[in-house]
C-alpha cells in the first residue's frame, strides 16, 4: 500500500529539536550514598516506569518523505545521522510514498549495524484486539529500553491525550520515542508539522491507528 500523506503541499524542513528530556526520579535524601543514588537511578529506568529518548528532530522536506524522515528520526536516538535521500532511495520510496513497513526495517537493520536489530510487525485487522495492543506496548517498552525508537505506518485519524486530532488518511509515518504510565502511553515524534513534532497517545489508539499496517520494532 502506498502510504503518501493527504496534504500535497510541501513541508519545510526544519532542524526542530523535539523535547526529549532524562528521566526525573524523586528528590533524594542529602545524606544518601553514592550506592543508593545509583539504586535510585536505575529504579526509576525499570521498564516498567517511564523513558524517553533524545530525539535529533527534523521534518521531512517533502509530502511523500514520511518514511525515510521517520526513520531519520527513530535513528537519531542512536547518535545517527543519516541522510534522507539516501534512505528514500534505498527504501523505493516515490510521491506515491514508501510501500510499508517491509520496506523500512532492513534500511533500519543496515543502518543500526546488525541485520536482526529490528523486525517487522503488522496488524493486519481493521482494528487492534488486546493481544494485538499489549504485543506493541511490550515491543514498544522492550525497544525504548534498549536505546532505540520503534518506526510505525500509520492511517486515519487519531486524537492525543491533549485531545488534538492528528489526520492522515493517506497513510503515514512516525517514530515513537518514549513511554510512561507502564508503556500505557507512548511519545511519537512526527515528521509532517514541526509545529506539533512531538505528542503523546495511548497505545490503544496507536494499536488502532497501525491497524492495517505495521511497525518496525526491536
Amino acid at each position: 500500500m502506498r502510504t503518501d500523506l493527504i496534504r500535497r503541499t510541501a513541508l519545510t524542513v526544519a532542524g526542530v529539536a523535539a523535547t526529549a528530556g532524562g528521566i526525573a526520579g524523586p528528590a533524594l535524601a542529602a545524606q544518601a550514598t553514592p550506592a543508593e543514588r545509583v539504586a535510585s537511578v536505575q529504579a526509576e529506568r525499570r521498564p516498567a516506569g517511564e523513558r524517553q529518548l533524545d530525539v535529533r528532530y527534523e521534518a521531512q522536506p517533502n509530502f511523500f518523505y514520511c518514511g525515510p524522515a521517520a526513520a531519520r528520526n527513530a535513528l537519531s536516538v542512536q547518535g545517527k545521522n543519516i541522510d534522507v535521500d539516501t534512505m528514500a532511495k534505498e527504501m523505493g520510496t516515490t510521491e506515491a510514498g514508501t510501500d510499508s513497513i517491509n520496506d523500512i526495517t532492513p534500511v533500519l537493520n543496515k543502518e543500526t549495524g546488525k541485520a536482526d536489530a529490528y523486525r517487522s510487525v503488522e496488524i493486519r485487522t481493521n482494528k487492534a484486539d488486546n493481544k494485538q495492543t499489549d504485543t506493541l506496548r511490550a515491543d514498544i517498552v522492550r525497544t525504548v529500553d534498549n536505546g532505540r525508537a520503534v518506526v510505525a505506518n500509520i492511517a486515519g485519524t487519531t486524537t492525543d491525550t491533549d485531545g488534538v486530532t492528528h489526520s492522515f488518511e493517506g497513510g503515514h509515518y512516525i517514530s515513537v520515542v518514549g513511554y510512561r504510565d507502564n508503556g500505557h502511553t507512548v511519545k511519537i515524534a512526527d515528521s509532517a508539522n514541526p509545529d506539533q513534532a512531538s505528542y503523546w497517545i495511548t497505545v490503544d489508539h496507536l494499536a488502532d491507528w497501525i491497524a492495517t499496517r505495521g511497525y518496525a520494532t526491536s
